[in-house]
């Protein structure tokens, strides 16, 4: 009969190392395989998000841009997506904005009108809790449509401002909102260059997604 290996601190650590060794590489041949999957969702999403905070009438081009903006002391970059018109003035901007919520991060799209006023949001991705917080992505956040925040301040009512919170959910609530404001201020800083912006090359939102 074969004597039965002795345990010991030094086996169970090659055992772990192993174990870790072909975890890892399993994880590395998944990611390999589904980024490009990944992203192409992603793309997507972002794409439907503009569409949906940027419902303008008339031939639309949009141009990739990236805004760098300070807000309360902490440098940011904010994705965009800039909307012109056929003659190529400028009707307004796609703002990718985030902030941490109740449950983690929250990743929001902020539609704008060339005046600043807030024409759609739209939630890319979120980790809130369902029937609470979740709930930011129906009717709560219909109240900002329309609304410019040069006057509609945007913190939640107990904190005195304009946003109705989500009822057992005012965390989130100020989250969504002040994700929002991070968007309308580095939109605000950065808008004297839109005005002014060249357009080609352009970037055209269509049916199949970006055609560049």
């Amino acid at each position: 009969m074969a004597k039965k290996k002795e345990s010991t601190l030094i086996n169970m650590l090659v055992a772990l190392l192993v174990i870790a060794a072909v975890s890892g590489g399993v994880l590395g041949l998944v990611y390999g395989v589904t980024k490009d999957t990944i992203a192409e969702v992603d793309q997507k999403k972002n794409e439907a998000a503009i569409k949906a905070v940027l419902p303008l009438e008339g031939e639309i081009t949009f141009k990739a841009d990236t805004l760098k903006y300070n807000y309360e002391g902490v440098d940011l970059t904010f994705p965009c997506n800039l909307a012109f018109d056929a003659n190529g003035n400028f009707k307004g901007a796609a703002v990718k904005t985030s902030e941490s919520g109740f449950g983690g991060k929250i990743d929001m799209m902020v539609g704008f009108l060339a005046d600043g006023t807030i024409k759609g949001t739209s939630v890319l991705s979120h980790s809130e809790t369902p029937g609470l917080g979740a709930n930011m992505t129906g009717k709560f956040k219909d109240q900002f449509i329309d609304k410019n925040p040069a006057s509609y301040r945007l913190t939640v009512s107990k904190d005195g401002g304009d946003v109705d919170a989500i009822t057992a959910a005012t965390i989130t609530s100020r989250a969504f909102s002040k994700a929002v404001d991070k968007a309308y201020k580095a939109f605000e800083a950065n808008k004297a260059q839109f005005m002014n912006h060249k357009i080609s090359p352009i970037t055209k939102i269509m049916e199949g997604g970006l055609d560049k």
